[in-house]
């Protein structure tokens, strides 16, 4: 790119126009357009097409070589555990819960929560993520969700806080003195830049004590997001209930839905109600296996998320990759079991990077608004970018070089609302160096809360013993690394 504009040339004012980019709009009226320009002016995306001419004063951003695409949303995230980022690599879903919800979930401080959303916030836009729902279940009290507030206003990315609380009763919190003075503080006024939802988990009870939650939600008209379908955890009397009671609506995302029964995932579509697949952790952590193989065959809407970074980054470029190869390994899976062959693919490239997109948007009832290049809307958008990199040529199948090729290192630029926070692969107006100090902070806190041996065991949980069975192939000595194996009969 030669003559590129500085950081200092997007000022509120001035409107930018981003030239002969591939441009992935995720609007079926514009679809795909090779050599294409998209105009934004202030908060909204103007124009978008091909030989747009640049108003007098508008930044002009060479985009040849890149894909210009929507922002990313992530329907799922646990941001406030971000402060102790990789902890758990090794973990199960089970040793999760036993960190987070019996051992040490009570030992997170408010300005434990804000050092983790913080960091989580800058790592989503660094991504191109620019709308992350903040599955915020560490608010133990109304100052914990006063802290999520505060780090997600100090950086200029769009989130949705999902309120909730490991540690107490949906029921009693949603319904609490406190939250509701909480609600009242923050959210008195609907603002698209932080939105509101509640976060709670439906345990299958048959007195279903989260009724109230429920019809607190109602109350103040918020949106439900639950972890539904997880193994062990959640199952289909959680979604029964709900439907029984009548909380079964197109405003509810249920999350993983991994372990669902048939008539679950009926009873989601017949809702509206719609998915965020987490494949990553399913895969790794054993919520069940990733469901969009499910989703597809009941027209379920799906939308994508990374759960946690004490586990895996938080960039949905593995989010989508993951995914589609989770897919599509199921349908081999079960071909070959039947003695068959995939010949062609299901789930496409382009189905994972509209989940990427407005998939999310329409989860979050926001699709009128972002999720595509749609003129009129808001201008949240990712240009994919990158000279120093061999992988970012030639683009000849933009939507799987997205999902297949392309990195959270080739995001060149990232507007949010309109306004530029990522230029030149640098962040612009964010202070990482902010960040490094709570972060550090809460290490040291979750540290000597703990003790040295169960820090250590959380890093480096129990490995279970693996039995080798006998190999009829071996002989009485084998060469390798000098160790002698005796066979047995």
């Amino acid at each position: 790119m030669s003559n590129e504009p500085r950081g200092a040339d997007f000022t509120p004012e001035r409107p930018i126009l981003f030239r002969n980019a591939t441009v992935l709009s995720m609007d079926p009226a514009i679809g795909v357009l090779n050599g294409g320009d998209v105009l934004v002016q202030g908060e909204r995306i103007e124009r978008v097409g091909q030989g747009i001419e640049a108003p007098e004063s508008a930044v002009v951003i060479d985009a040849t070589g890149g894909i210009l695409m929507p922002g990313m949303v992530d329907t799922h995230r646990h941001m406030w555990q971000t402060a102790l980022r990789g902890l758990g690599a090794d973990w199960t879903l089970s040793q999760y819960f036993v960190f987070y919800y019996l051992n040490w979930g009570k030992i997170f401080r408010p300005e434990d929560i804000y050092a983790g959303n913080l960091l989580s916030a800058i790592e989503a836009l660094d991504a191109g993520v620019t709308t992350t729902v903040d599955w915020s279940h560490g608010l133990q009290t109304p100052e914990h969700g006063d802290a999520a507030v505060e780090a997600l206003r100090a950086v200029p990315g769009r989130f949705v806080l999902a309120y909730g609380n490991l540690l107490g009763a949906p029921w009693e919190w949603a319904n609490s003195a406190g939250f509701r003075s909480f609600v009242d503080r923050h959210f008195a006024t609907r603002d698209d830049m932080l939105g509101l939802q509640l976060a709670f988990d439906v345990t299958g009870d048959e007195e279903f004590p989260e009724k109230g939650a429920f019809e607190a939600a109602r109350e103040l008209d918020l949106r439900v997001t639950t972890h539904a379908g997880v193994w062990g955890a959640t199952n289909d009397n959680g979604i029964r209930l709900m439907w029984e009671h009548g909380f079964m609506k197109s405003n509810v995302t249920y999350v993983h839905a991994a372990t669902l029964s048939e008539d679950s995932y009926q009873r989601i579509a017949a809702s509206g109600g719609t998915v965020s697949v987490s494949t990553e952790s399913e895969q790794s952590a054993g919520q069940g296996y990733p469901p969009t193989w499910q989703l597809r065959r009941h027209g379920i809407e799906v939308s994508l998320s990374m759960d946690t970074s004490v586990w895996w980054s938080g960039d949905l470029f593995s989010a989508m990759r993951a995914t589609l190869s989770a897919d599509r390994s199921r349908e081999h899976l079960e071909a070959h079991g039947a003695g068959e062959t995939v010949v062609h693919n299901k789930l496409r490239s382009r189905d994972v990077v509209e989940w990427a997109t407005i998939g999310g948007a329409r989860a979050l009832g926001l699709d009128e608004k972002i999720g595509s290049l749609t003129p009129g809307k808001q201008a949240d958008l990712v240009l994919i970018h990158n000279d120093r990199s061999p992988v970012m040529f030639p683009i000849l199948h933009p939507y799987g070089h997205v999902v297949y090729q392309a990195g959270r290192g080739d995001v060149h630029t990232v507007l949010v609302n309109g306004k530029v926070v990522k230029y030149r692969h640098e962040l612009v107006g964010i202070d990482l160096d902010r960040a490094r100090g709570p972060v550090e902070a809460t290490v040291e806190h979750a540290r000597k809360e703990m003790g040295e041996q169960a820090w250590q065991q959380a890093m480096e949980p129990e490995i279970p013993e693996t039995n080798v069975i006998a190999n009829p192939y071996t002989y009485s000595e084998y060469r390798g690394e000098g160790v002698a194996v005796q066979h047995t009969e």
